[in-house]
Formats: C-alpha cells, structure tokens, sequence
C-alpha cells in the first residue's frame, strides 16, 4: 500500500488505522491501557506511559501523550528529530534507540501522507525480513 498523498492533518485515529491496515500488525492493550502494534512479535509502535524524561516544557509534569514510533535508522531519527517543521523529538533515555517520539496532541502538525510513510517504515524496521520483502513485492506491484 503506497504512503497516501493525504495533507489533512493527522489524528491518533490515523495512527491506529494506519498500523492496523498493515500485514501481520497486531494490536496489543496493556493492563495500564497503553497501546502497543507488533509485527512479527516486535513492537513498531507504541504509546507511552508518562515518564520522568518527557516533561511538558510549561509545566514540568509529564507528558500523557507520547508516541514511540520505530525508525530504520539513525540517519533517518536524526532528519525527523532536527527538523524543526516537525514534531518529532527524543530524550536522552532513548539515545542510541531507533525511534522517535511524537506528542498525541502535536500529530496535527504532519499529515496522513506523511504519517503513512513513518508508520510504514516503522512496521518495515520490525517486521521480518521474508514479511517486509513480499510487502514491498506487493507495492511495487501495485504501481
């Protein structure tokens, strides 16, 4: 499935729309409620407890709302992360993890094209390497 080319701004609804349309995507609750997608028994994206190290830079307490989406590489956390047109951002507890980390309520700042093609590269990062191969072998017959 190719990224969209939607520029309406995203929601948490496109989020879980978005993860669950993918092959293999499971979506897991949490006892405290988090909600967790896996492929191939791994997590491409998850939404976080609050924690220490995501304060909300006004008040000091901690962030409700955060994202952790799964990136390929370092290169591309680092263009999501130093781009300041988005609301990408990390904390040092996920120095040298691949993933990025994105408020609920600043996801309005990108949009569903652009939210795809994250969650994609996301569930591509975690999936196995048969799963990803026969996906992308799709897509581009797709086209």
């Amino acid at each position: 499935m190719p990224a969209s080319s939607d520029d309406r701004p995203s929601t948490v609804d496109d989020v879980h729309r978005l993860a669950g349309r993918l092959p293999g995507a499971k979506r897991l609750a949490e006892a405290s409620g988090v909600v967790v997608w896996q492929v191939s028994g791994r997590s491409f994206l998850f939404f976080r407890n609050p924690r220490p190290d995501a304060l909300d830079p006004q008040t000091g307490a901690r962030l409700t709302d955060v994202i952790v989406i799964w990136v390929p590489d370092e290169g591309e956390k680092r263009a999501l992360v130093d781009d300041p047109s988005t609301p990408f951002f990390t904390t040092a507890h996920f120095d040298g993890h691949l993933s990025v980390l994105v408020r609920a309520s600043q996801l309005d700042r990108i949009g569903v094209g652009e939210l795809s093609e994250i969650v994609e590269q996301a569930w591509l990062a975690r999936a196995s390497k048969t799963a990803a191969r026969k996906w992308l072998a799709e897509q581009e017959g797709a086209r």
